[in-house]
């Protein structure tokens, strides 16, 4: 059994933190929290309902229309924003001890999440700063320009799955752009989140501009994306879930960035650096739990190294180490809930009529408690079948043979989903024809997902709707106003005049 591990200090209950003050549901509404390892409760926390959304709004709205928040110059938010990050690194080991406690993930992976979300502070701060926007001139006629403004207040909605780094991902943009903002982060793990607040008021954050409500999807969710004063929302979770904010923002015509699942292909062609191709395809898949949007959970491997392949990869997920994510030798943890740890064993059992099982198949030995799966290798997957269709979000992998090129692409793009794609080849020209022929968001050839904050993050079919990173997390939080100056004589038709009629019957 996996040793109960207790971080210090641990909240029995966390509240909802509103107007710079940290409070509980207006109806006294509560949620249990759990550990994935005991899967035992170590805190309540405050379940929010359209009251306390409305509550949080109206602090965000009151902030916006009436605070400085939206009014510095870009440098005096960037101050605040690099105070952040300075907060969130000072408190590194203390941020992954507590994700590693509420999420599961293997501590050594949860340390990296920390920097990561500091970075994005940091990234976004010099962004604002640096920023400059068009001006088009028609000489001697007009002079045109672009005068960007915040558009408000943002509902964000965020996932379990490294929940502090992801928050950081849209808080960021969202108050370098001069936004307020409303965060619903995910019930299953809301402990480091519960961080933000003091994180920002030592920063100097002024009150009101940050608002979080713990809560249900189906209420404090719900209640966010349909509130008719918060005209932007980002979310991040699954497509199902999507859908449904698709349809309830659609009322009030708001802004949306989704993104959703995905069942990303990791493409092997025979002429690949076979081992760095195994340790990216392992790493994809198995890193944090599996519960990562962007794995490449279906491995499509050339004919010629497919059984070669299947042997070494199966070789090695037999070798991943699972257990207390807590030691700094683990490689996979705890699934984040009994919920989820029921819906990937589900898939697991459905693999075993699906594929042949070639490593993992269940709980590992010696876990007898604990949301444990052993790295689960299929192989011999039709693309049919329901592995290789649905997204497992679990140390779970499909691997699949193809023929030629063509077969190959037909593959990557036979699912419902387009967010990532990882393609291993030492062909120049196959690698770039096949990345810009695969459906898929993001494409990295021979890497596994390495991020730069510059680019555009996002997917597409089923896999989400627009793009954040970079500029385009600017664009989507602030309104682009066109602002046209004549210099010269306008030449109007002149509609009603005298001297016209007298024209026109001339």
């Amino acid at each position: 059994m996996a040793e109960h591990y207790l971080p210090e200090n641990l909240p029995t209950h966390i509240q909802h933190y509103i107007d710079g003050k940290k409070v509980d549901s207006i109806g006294g509404a509560t949620f249990d929290v759990l550990d994935p390892v005991s899967n035992t409760n170590y805190a309540t926390a405050a379940a929010g309902q359209k009251e306390d959304i409305d509550l949080a709004v109206a602090a965000a709205t009151k902030a916006f229309n009436e605070g400085p928040w939206p009014r510095m110059k870009p440098r005096e938010r960037a101050r605040i924003l690099n105070k952040i990050a300075d907060a969130v690194e000072a408190q590194e080991a203390r941020l992954a001890e507590l994700e590693t406690f509420d999420s599961g993930l293997p501590i050594t992976q949860s340390r990296g999440q920390a920097l990561r979300a500091a970075e994005n502070f940091r990234f976004f701060a010099d962004l604002i700063v640096a920023q400059f926007d068009d001006a088009m001139k028609v000489p001697g006629a007009q002079i045109n320009y672009v005068n960007r403004k915040p558009i408000g207040v943002a509902g964000l909605i965020t996932p379990w799955n490294t929940p502090f780094m992801l928050e950081s991902w849209k808080l960021a943009p969202a108050l370098a752009s001069g936004c307020t903002v409303v965060l619903k982060p995910a019930e299953f793990t809301p402990l480091s989140a519960s961080l933000w607040a003091t994180i920002f008021e030592d920063a100097g954050l002024p009150h009101g501009v940050f608002n979080l409500v713990n809560g249900l999807g189906e209420d404090a969710g719900d209640a966010l994306v349909k509130h008719p004063d918060v005209p932007l929302i980002s979310f991040t979770g699954e497509t199902t879930t999507g859908q449904t904010i698709f349809r309830n923002a659609a009322t009030n015509l708001k802004g949306l960035s989704m993104e959703l699942g995905g069942k990303s292909p990791c493409v092997v062609f025979a002429d690949a650096d076979l081992d760095a191709a195994i340790d990216s395809a392992l790493f994809g898949v198995f890193s944090l739990n599996g519960e990562r949007c962007t794995a490449g959970s279906r491995i499509l491997v050339e004919r010629a190294i497919y059984d070669e392949f299947c042997e070494k990869y199966a070789a090695r997920a037999k070798n991943i180490v699972v257990g207390d994510p807590h030691d700094s030798k683990t490689e996979v943890g705890a699934l984040v809930h009994p919920e989820h740890y029921n819906k990937v064993m589900s898939y697991v059992e459905i693999g075993k009529s699906e594929g042949r099982l070639l490593a993992g198949g269940g709980r590992p030995e010696g876990l007898d408690t604990g949301n444990y799966v052993a790295p689960t290798v299929f192989a011999d997957v039709k693309p049919e079948a329901r592995i290789f269709q649905e997204e497992i979000f679990g140390p779970v992998v499909a691997i699949t043979p193809f023929e030629n090129d063509d077969e190959a692409l037909a593959l990557a793009n036979g699912v419902r989903y387009g967010l990532a794609a990882y393609i291993w080849t030492q062909n120049l020209t196959r690698a770039h024809n096949f990345a810009q022929n695969v459906e898929a968001g993001m494409v990295w050839l021979n890497s596994h997902n390495v991020r730069d904050l510059r680019t555009p993050f996002g997917g597409v079919k089923a896999s989400g709707l627009g793009h954040e990173g970079g500029f385009r997390s600017i664009d989507f939080y602030t309104d682009q106003q066109a602002v046209h100056i004549t210099l010269g004589t306008v030449h109007t038709p002149k509609f009603g005049s005298v001297e016209a009629a007298a024209t026109l019957e001339g």
